[in-house]
């Protein structure tokens, strides 16, 4: 993601949000991006923890700059779109500086395993190319019956979690609709640019609550702030196994296939294996995946990938909590 910004933005804009494990690794792989641009996370919190504490930062160091949160591990294919994408959203913020522009995505498929947002049929108006128009509602996850008919609907489209906004009105948001997330996010704001940020944000960060962003905020803010902007610019999530196999694939029956791998009558499945120790064959499969590394075996049907993250959760406290 960061090389694809820096096609159009100075590497003084770009900041990224991470774990104090990642640091050392961002800082050798991006030496363009400055040690104050990246935001620490001392410890993992869920989304809504560091979202809040990138706003906090951004409304005390410039609230009226338009800001874009963006997610590291996603394929794009279309960056010129893209970036005329966020060109067009941040002109609609100049104008609405009381608004969120949510970028999403025409389904390509019926994925139930993404989150799905809702929006008028009718336009609000036009950006550049881009038609925009009133958030409905957001629906994560949806059930299969539901995806289905939303892929063909017309007004709805994949959720990408992209957006953008002014940073004084996300804050303010915060203090409407997490109230308690935010009065801890004050104290590490009232510190940032000190002596004292460190040490207050290693003491906080760590005992806030672990929320996602669309609980804490997103999904309590009035449909009436909201614009959706929607567009085909080759988006992929790449943080799940069965959206990589719809990113690699040519054709929704193809196989994809990593490292020593054997199949016969396998169809639409995705099979990896990073051991490369032992040979993998796959025999009369169908909609699949199979991992295989030194750690783990995962088999799982594609239909049931968004399982995984609930059992990797329940691995805390077992003796397979060194794979969380």
């Amino acid at each position: 993601m960061v090389s694809r910004l820096m096609q159009k933005f100075d590497p003084a804009d770009i900041f990224i949000s991470t774990g104090s494990r990642y640091r050392a690794i961002i800082g050798r792989q991006l030496p363009e991006i400055a040690n104050e641009n990246i935001i620490i996370e001392p410890e993992m919190r869920d989304v809504g923890p560091a979202v809040g504490l990138l706003t906090a930062i951004f409304s005390k160091v410039d609230p009226d700059e338009s800001m874009a949160i963006l997610w590291g591990d996603h394929i794009i294919k279309d960056d010129a779109l893209f970036h005329q994408m966020l060109a067009a959203a941040d002109s609609i913020v100049e104008k609405r500086d009381d608004s969120i522009v949510f970028l999403a995505h025409h389904p390509r498929f019926a994925n139930q395993n993404l989150g799905w947002i809702e929006f008028s049929q009718e336009k609000l108006g036009m950006e550049g190319n881009f038609p925009y128009h009133a958030l409905s509602s957001f629906q994560y996850r949806p059930e299969k019956k539901l995806v289905e008919q939303y892929t063909t609907d017309g007004h709805h489209a994949w959720n990408l979690g992209y957006f953008v906004t002014k940073p004084r009105f996300l804050w303010a948001q915060f203090k409407k609709h997490a109230p308690t997330l935010y009065d801890a996010l004050l104290r590490i704001q009232a510190a940032y640019g000190t002596l004292a940020y460190g040490s207050i944000l290693n003491e906080i960060y760590p005992q806030l609550p672990k929320i996602s962003f669309d609980s804490a905020v997103l999904e309590k803010i009035s449909p009436t702030h909201g614009v959706v902007m929607v567009a085909d610019i080759g988006w992929s999530d790449l943080g799940a196994w069965e959206a990589l196999k719809e990113a690699l694939q040519q054709s929704e029956r193809d196989n994809v296939t990593k490292g020593d791998v054997v199949l016969d009558g396998v169809n639409n499945s995705l099979v990896f294996d990073y051991q490369g120790k032992k040979l993998v064959v796959g025999i009369d499969l169908d909609d699949m995946l199979v991992v295989n590394t030194e750690d783990v075996l995962l088999i799982s049907k594609k239909s049931s990938a968004s399982k995984i993250k609930k059992i990797v959760e329940g691995f805390k406290g077992t003796n397979y909590e060194d794979l969380t």
